[in-house]
């Protein structure tokens, strides 16, 4: 599980006004608008302040490009001299395809930051109040950090466990079925529960599936319009502005028995293809990979590419053997109001033998979706 709690200030307990919750909330709210571009960094929204007034907002977008603190500066001008700076993340301490937002923020004239929470880096958490306490800004942390925390688990995730937060996607019917016996499965939901998944796989750095899944179906795995709901056009069209890149997928297959026309190498986007078959390849968008002897060892691999959020696509046994392995840590399963026998599929290849081997589950959120019902758990 994620550590979802920061060491605890050296100094007294901060005293927040209503006006800090409320410039933090927008500092949130503003943060959220990378949910699909800012990966894999984490989203992060910035508010710059003048008293009781907004003089800057910003976030960050992509990544190598300006972070959220930089673009409210640039809004601010020469007001943010003597502003307050309300930030999710402490600003960072270095410098990569950026420089550092730290420096930048002193060097702006700012005088007093609060930032939600600190960066969960061990190696770099504090540096960013360092810099900016030596240049004799005030510095104060932990406003709404829990909410900040869960805009980003998959960052924090790779830095406490060098793994990617993994979430499992399924549909199912009311009686918990994801397939008739035969495998036919389309379509168990409606288009705007199907369009609603194309907005969770772009949220996602990539989206693993197993050799069973692209044998039986097929699938594409990335963000497409087709088959769902007509507002998704706009959508994609707002988020391909912003700089989107469609989420690499993993393919699973030891003995390298996907066909090189298969869908999933030809939709656009980096492909991992972890086999144990020597493969000659020229695509350059296709990287061979060594199997991993387990599945953890996949998830530190993937972590080593660069990825903070995957999301498993995949049939019950590849889903089952996650879960199993207790690398699951939430579930999006979207369930549709049909009933489809006692001889379809289940959601899970599970061996449980007792009541003590049962996997416990904790519901965060259930929206209706068109005619279907999203429901959204984590793994107790």
């Amino acid at each position: 599980m994620l550590n979802m709690s920061t060491p605890a200030t050296p100094t007294a307990s901060f005293q927040w006004s209503d006006f800090d919750y409320q410039m933090m909330a927008l500092a949130l709210r503003m943060a959220k608008k990378g949910q699909y571009t800012a990966r894999p960094n984490p989203m992060v929204g910035s508010v710059l302040t003048q008293g009781n007034q907004i003089v800057g907002e910003g976030w960050h977008q992509k990544s190598g490009r300006a972070h959220a603190e930089v673009n409210a500066l640039e809004m601010a001008g020469d007001l943010a001299k003597g502003a307050t700076c309300y930030v999710t993340l402490e600003p960072c301490a270095h410098t990569g395809k950026t420089g550092p937002c730290a420096q930048a923020l002193a060097e702006a004239g700012v005088t007093k930051v609060i930032s939600a929470m600190r960066d969960p880096n061990p190696l770099v958490a504090g540096k960013g109040f360092d810099i900016l306490q030596k240049a004799g800004i005030e510095v104060e942390y932990g406003l709404l950090e829990q909410q900040a925390m869960a805009l980003n688990p998959g960052f924090i995730s790779a830095m406490q466990r060098k793994r990617p937060w993994v979430t499992c996607k399924l549909a199912m019917s009311l009686d918990g079925r994801t397939a008739l016996a035969d495998g036919s499965s389309k379509w168990i939901t409606g288009a705007a529960a199907r369009a609603d998944v194309q907005k969770l796989r772009a949220r996602q750095d990539a989206i693993i599936t197993g050799i069973g899944t692209v044998l039986a179906d097929n699938p594409s795995l990335n963000i497409r319009m087709e088959d769902t709901a007509p507002e998704l056009d706009d959508w994609f069209e707002r988020v391909s502005k912003l700089g989107f890149e469609q989420p690499a997928r993993v393919l699973l297959d030891r003995l390298g028995l996907a066909a090189r026309d298969s869908k999933i190498f030809n939709a656009g986007g980096e492909v991992y293809w972890f086999t144990d078959k020597p493969l000659d390849i020229s695509e350059s968008h296709i990287q061979i990979k060594k199997s991993s002897d387990d599945l953890e060892g996949l998830l530190y691999a993937l972590n080593s590419c660069g990825m903070n959020n995957v999301l498993i696509e995949a049939g019950h046994k590849l889903a089952g053997e996650f879960l199993q392995a207790g690398l699951i840590d939430e579930l999006v399963i979207y369930q549709a109001p049909k009933l489809m026998g006692d001889q379809g599929k289940g959601l899970f290849e599970l061996n449980i033998e007792s009541m003590s081997d049962v996997h416990n589950l904790k519901l965060t959120d259930l929206t209706q979706i068109g005619s279907d019902i999203r429901l959204t758990l984590q793994l107790s």
